[in-house]
């Protein structure tokens, strides 16, 4: 059992969970402890600004997130593994200028990687528990679990001025899993400090200014926040900064400089499908909602509803250039029978000089 492991028989344990770890398509594994004091005290203090907007189940086992002994009693270790989802000809930057096409986030053009990571990381924790036992939990955003702070304790990176996790070695690009575990492995060596130096590309650039400084984002003025975890209406004044990103954006990670090491992923299941890299706005916004649920079958996109992907692709037609293709597809929504639909539609109407 675990509780008999040698500090031998651990180490030599670990280096086959980081083999295992490497056949199963992780780019790294980390050991953390389950200390995040420093982190708890963070996002109760964001919580209490009310960054966190509509997102209540942040607010919710607050005290668990920070305490992995408390979300599964018994855990004293945490396993994090990182794996790549950028692929290659992607050309986030050039559909990004190009106004009439519809920018995803670069993570959701494929499949979900939430079964993916998660069958991984299951299959992995098998493979730990027939060799050495104890007791294991998979996570990939999936609880109540600060990723980002375990995987800085595990050594995986440090937490960003953009808030996200970066690797030296391979910027940003990457998906967090975590295994919770009894089992008393030997701990890796925190991230003690950030390495972002006196840049500010990723607070610069971001379009609609969320961030409130550095290491702190004001989600309810961020574009991911908007287009994927806002349920209602999107603020006037927000709208016309959201250019052609319908779901998420990626802007603060196309500028940083660490992201030069980013690796491609070699998982096909995170290859973009049905075209939707290169897709235009207003061919997109034109799917029936039969199409919508095919296209986004097995999709992080299904997440948001044929509803609110509407809503997105309005606001960015109206941002895009005008012409009889962008007006014809906006009138043909124009009594949509959603009121949340319409607003947005009339708004992309009126950008484009119609009553």
């Amino acid at each position: 059992m675990s509780s008999l492991l040698t500090p031998r028989q651990s180490e030599t344990l670990l280096k086959n969970i980081r083999q295992w770890a490497r056949e199963l398509g992780f780019a790294q594994v980390g050991v953390a402890d389950v200390d995040l004091a420093e982190h708890e005290g963070y996002l109760q203090k964001w919580l209490d600004a009310g960054y966190h907007g509509a997102m209540d189940y942040m607010a919710r086992h607050g005290r668990k997130r920070a305490r992995p002994q408390e979300l599964v009693p018994g855990t004293c270790r945490v396993l994090s593994l990182r794996m790549e989802y950028l692929a290659d000809g992607t050309e986030p930057l050039r559909v990004l200028d190009s106004p009439e096409k519809a920018y995803i986030s670069r993570y959701a053009l494929g499949r979900d990687y939430h079964k993916l990571v998660r069958k991984r990381l299951a299959q992995l924790a098998r493979r730990i528990q027939d060799e050495a036992g104890g007791q294991y939990r998979a996570f990939v955003d999936s609880a109540p679990v600060l990723e980002r702070a375990i995987a800085e304790r595990a050594g995986l990176g440090w937490i960003a001025k953009n808030t996200l996790l970066i690797n030296p070695r391979a910027g940003s690009w990457f998906f967090l899993g975590e295994i919770y575990t009894d089992l008393p492995l030997p701990v890796d060596e925190p991230q003690r400090s950030a390495h972002c130096g006196s840049c500010t590309a990723c607070l610069d650039i971001c379009p609609t200014g969320a961030f409130v400084g550095p290491f702190e984002l004001d989600a309810r003025k961020c574009i991911s926040y908007l287009t994927i975890e806002h349920p209602g209406s999107i603020d006037p004044a927000l709208r016309p900064l959201l250019g052609n990103r319908i779901f998420g954006c990626d802007d603060c990670q196309l500028v940083c400089p660490w992201n030069k090491f980013a690796r491609s992923t070699a998982e096909d299941d995170f290859q973009p499908r049905h075209q939707l890299a290169d897709a235009q706005l207003v061919e997109l916004f034109l799917w029936d909602e039969a199409t919508y649920l095919s296209r986004t079958e097995g999709s992080a996109l299904r997440r948001i509803g044929f509803e609110r992907w509407l809503r997105n692709l309005a606001v960015a037609l109206g941002n895009a250039p005008g012409s009889v293709q962008v007006i014809q597809a906006l009138r043909s929504r124009r009594d949509h029978p959603s009121e949340l639909v319409r607003e947005h539609v009339a708004w992309a109407l009126g950008r484009h000089g119609e009553p």
